[in-house]
């Protein structure tokens, strides 16, 4: 059976469709459009223009999805919707245009389905999962394979680009407004510190950007997955410098994300400060992945009968 899940992020919005059966599934294909509507959020409202840009994507989603004929469509928001006031107005906009109704899901939500998407590709027994999104970062504690904390901080790459950044990069105060912001957000997370050697599995778009940014540097496989922190503290060394080379570097790799790129990875710097872990493991399936296997795959597999055999008590 075929899934349709579009998730309207603060930067992002993004469509992908699966194909699944029970609990497995695959990835048939992906869309992405940078909307980034944190950029049209006024005084905690989402302005006209943004509510207008959100539509259109979601519209160019819906042609997609018509023409495929798929029927299993799920349309979430994360920060994007419910860090504003008037929430109600945006999901009622998309509604009448697309007839698609929004769910808006909370930080804690977001983090734990960011946390079931990264566990059905890897068992993560003790650390931390983490997904730096446009308007927020959420983390979750893992200890003996299981969540014991989701938390959501009201911090993320463009949103931290809008209130800290004047030009297209950041540039000498820029960065100590940046840290005194990150600071001020994971004061009271009381970040785990991790034992020696840990791995923290990052999740999301400012990971997959790490990843293949440093495969290109450090000249790693092209299947690796992880990162070392030594080698993401000489990405940022490098990056932070804000220079023509750091320039050329992000728009040869990270085209899209030549304003937001920095202050995600000032973000996940400070993480990696704080819990001295010594890697980090970038996982391609996250927050869409793990709100399809609770909201769909869990409750196709809970239907299903399970086939007696041969040796069942009847």
């Amino acid at each position: 059976m075929k899934y349709a899940i579009v998730d309207i992020g603060s930067n992002s919005m993004r469509l992908s469709v699966y194909e699944a059966y029970k609990s497995n599934f695959r990835i048939l294909f992906r869309e992405k459009i940078m909307a980034g509507l944190a950029g049209y959020v006024e005084k905690g409202i989402l302005t006209k223009e943004g509510i207008e840009c959100a539509v259109l994507a979601l519209s160019q989603f819906k042609e997609t999805l018509d023409s495929l004929n798929i029927k299993n469509i799920s349309v979430f928001a994360t920060a994007s919707l419910r860090n504003i006031e008037n929430t109600e107005q945006a999901i009622s906009a998309l509604n009448r245009a697309t007839g698609y109704s929004v769910e808006v899901i909370s930080g804690e939500e977001e983090a734990m389905y960011a946390y079931y998407g990264a566990m059905h590709l890897n068992r993560v027994c003790d650390g931390i999962i983490v997904d730096i999104g446009g308007a927020s970062t959420e983390i979750v504690t893992v200890k003996g394979g299981e969540a014991e904390r989701a938390e959501s901080h009201r911090v993320g790459s463009l949103s931290l680009y809008r209130e800290c950044v004047k030009k297209i990069l950041p540039k000498g105060e820029a960065f100590t407004l940046m840290d005194d912001e990150i600071a001020k957000n994971f004061a009271d997370g009381n970040l785990p510190q991790l034992s020696e050697g840990s791995t923290v599995v990052c999740v999301g778009g400012t990971a997959r950007a790490a990843l293949k940014i440093a495969t290109k540097l450090f000249s790693l496989e092209e299947n690796s997955n992880k990162i070392t922190s030594a080698q993401f503290k000489k990405m940022c060394n490098m990056l932070f410098k804000a220079d023509k080379n750091a320039v050329n570097i992000i728009l040869k790799y990270e085209p899209d994300r030549i304003h937001t790129l920095i202050p995600g990875f000032m973000i996940l710097k400070h993480i990696i400060k704080k819990t001295r872990a010594e890697q980090i493991y970038v996982c391609k399936y996250g927050v869409r992945e793990g709100y399809l296997c609770q909201k769909f795959l869990k409750k196709e597999q809970s239907s299903t009968p399970t086939p007696k055999t041969e040796n069942s008590a009847g």
